[in-house]
Parts: structure tokens; sequence; C-alpha cells
């Protein structure tokens, strides 16, 4: 299957009251350029911004994105149609990831059903056909409804000490009740891909799936500017085998889909909407098969800026700033070949990641060893910016 990406299906619903960030290729330069959406056409800031880095370290970065002056380099129609590999011409110009320079991070089991399905890819060590007896027993000792337990709290810290005493604990229901959260390194940076990108599935593992998320943009000095969607693609097996893997499940070549564009912060979009955001996701198959669900974020066991504050503070700095996924509720486990199996990914399939407020990210699922290598690193960037006179 191809991917079509046009406005419609790329946009949020307010997309002209939106202050709307991307990152464009430029083949006339060889390089990358900061852009901003308006009236449809995509214009290059890069002389105000040479990077998102700086655009999102300004004090207040969506006013300074709508006075920035510069250039259109294309329609937004024109430059979607030309970013799916397949249907690119390398004469023109393409969309990126709206990241550059930021640390790519991840919070882990931030929802109570995700939580519970790590505890399972730990007791299953990786096969999917043990899954649906331990995803009972699980079910039976502790629940299925623990949104409403506070991590750290004494209560959490009772169910702890019931569960160690049943033979039950986990080092997933760890980060999950207990007072730290699970942060981890997702990707380096400048290693994100975009809307339209194929993303990587390493072919070691046999069980998979995407993790729909938002991702907030965090500046150097803790603030929440923004926000975008993310697909945080997991290998179960390989995390199931061994939690110590988890570099080997989360860091793959094209395994960090981000975008389509940083939302940035303003009045008519918050931190509260994000809060209040749920995000749906569905995956079209070659072979026909469709899965649906959704994540709200509302449900979601720690609040968002106590995870930025976990991530980002006076133990432990970003002077680049860092781009910080929330997590997914939504752990499929529909039957895709046989019953019992549950799911996992096949090449080829369509990934759509979409939020009213942040539009879509669509992605196709491809071998790691088959996308786009990774070849435009934060050094390239810096000579390319230097050779055009800005920096």
């Amino acid at each position: 299957m191809t991917l079509a990406l046009t406005p419609e299906n790329t946009l949020p619903a307010d997309a002209a009251a939106a202050a709307l960030a991307g990152r464009a290729w430029l083949p006339d330069v060889a390089g990358p350029a900061v852009v901003v959406l308006r009236e449809g056409q995509l214009v290059d800031v890069t002389r105000t911004f040479p990077t998102m880095r700086d655009l999102c370290e300004a004090p207040d970065p969506a006013a300074a994105l709508k006075a920035a002056k510069g250039e259109a380099i294309g329609s937004l129609a024109e430059i979607l149609a030309n970013t799916p590999i397949d249907a690119r011409n390398p004469s023109k110009p393409w969309l990126l990831s709206p990241l550059d320079l930021q640390a790519v991070k991840a919070a882990g089991v931030t929802f109570a059903v995700s939580m519970l399905e790590r505890v399972i890819e730990e007791k299953a060590r990786g096969n999917p056909a043990a899954a649906v007896a331990i995803r009972e027993e699980i079910g039976k000792l502790i629940g299925d409804d623990l949104s409403k337990l506070k991590p750290g709290s004494p209560e959490a810290m009772h169910l702890k000490e019931v569960l160690i005493e049943q033979g039950a604990w986990s080092q997933y229901l760890e980060v999950g009740i207990g007072p730290d959260a699970e942060i981890f390194t997702k990707a380096p940076p400048m290693s994100s891909v975009g809307t339209g990108f194929d993303a990587g599935l390493h072919p070691a593992s046999t069980w998979n799936n995407p993790e729909p998320e938002i991702v907030l943009i965090v500046a150097s000095t803790g603030a929440i500017v923004g926000a975008t969607l993310g697909n945080d693609v997991n290998l179960r097996d390989v995390e199931g085998r061994s939690a110590l893997l988890l570099g080997k499940a989360k860091d793959n070549n094209a395994a960090a889909a981000v975008g389509p564009f940083i939302r940035l912060f303003d009045a008519g979009f918050s931190l509260d909407h994000v809060r209040r955001t749920t995000v749906s996701l569905t995956v079209k198959g070659e072979d026909g098969f469709t899965l649906e669900g959704s994540s709200s974020i509302a449900k979601i066991s720690r609040d968002p800026a106590d995870l930025a504050k976990q991530m980002l503070g006076p133990h432990h700095q970003y002077p680049d700033g860092a781009a910080l996924y929330l997590g997914t509720m939504f752990a499929p486990i529909k039957d895709r070949d046989t019953v019992g199996g549950g799911f996992t990914h096949k090449y080829g399939d369509i990934v759509t990641i979409a939020a009213p407020e942040l539009g879509a990210l669509v992605n196709r699922m491809r071998r790691t060893d088959e996308c786009e290598p990774w070849t435009f690193g934060a050094s390239h960037l810096m000579r390319s910016l230097a050779k055009r006179g800005l920096l």
C-alpha cells in the first residue's frame, strides 16, 4: 500500500488558529528548514530560527513563530504529496520530522492497561501464545482498573506489599505505581522520522506493536512549550525476554515516528488541552486486517507535567531541550492470524495516529534495514547551516 498525504488528512481540525512549526528538506541547499504553516503555504523561517531547538528556546515560541518573517517554499499540499519515498521527486521539498537537536525521550508504563501488558510480556518471556492465560491470571489478582491509584501514594505502596507477599511483584509494577517514573532514551537527536515516512520494525521481532502517544516538547528550562504526535514502535517479544533489552526493543532505525507538526502552546492550545486529548490509532494491513483503538490522556496515571519534571531538572539537564513521549494506554491484543495469537505487525501496515488538536501522523511499517538509512546527523546540520550563512 502507498501513502497519500493531504492537508485534509494531516492537519488539526482548527489548523487556521494553530501555531504549527515543522521542518522540511530543501534540495536546492541540501539541508533542512524550519517552517511555519501560513494560509496553506509552508514558509521558511530558518534565518530567524536556524533550528527547531532555537524556536522552542524562545521566551514565547508561539508568538515568535507567528512574528517570524520568511519565504514560502511551496504549498503544504504539494510538499505532503512529495513526502512518501515511493512518490518523492528528489528535486522538490518534502516534510521531515519536526524534531532536530532535542533529546528524544519516552515515559513507559504510564497507564494501567499498558502496565498490565508489560507485566504480561515479562511473565510470557516474549511468547504471545502464553499471554492470554497470564492476562487472565493477572487480572484476577489485581484487576485492570488502577487508573485512580496515584503512583507513590500510601495506597500504592500497600498494594506493592500485598503483591510481593503473593509473589506477583514485577519491575513494571514498580514504575507503574511506585514513586519513580520510567524515563528512557527512545532515539538519538536528529534520528526521528516524520509523517509519510516508513517506520522501522527490526526483523528479529515476531511480536510487536505501535504505541500511539502524545509527545511533549520541553525547553531546556523545563518549560513545556508544545506537543505533537508520536509512534513509540515497540518490540514486545524482545523487551519481554528481558527489560535490559529495552534499548534493542525501542531504539532502531526509523522506529521513532514524530509529527506531523509541533503545535506550540498559546491562548488556544495549552497543556490542559493535552490532558484532555484522546489519541486514536488505526492499523490497516495489506492482508485486509484493520485494527482501531484510542488512548485517552485523561486516564494517565502520572500527570504530563510531573513526567516532564522527572525527566529534566536539577539532576539532569538537556541544553537543547527534549521531546518526551508520554506513554500509551493502548496495548493491542486483537487476534490477527490465529486464535489466541494476539496482534503483531506485518510489513506494509499503514499506521495512522491522530488527535483533533494535533492532526495525523501516518507511517508505513517496513524492516529497519529497508527504511531510509539515517545519514544526516547533528554535525551535518551544523555544516549545512554554516554553509548557508545561518550560524
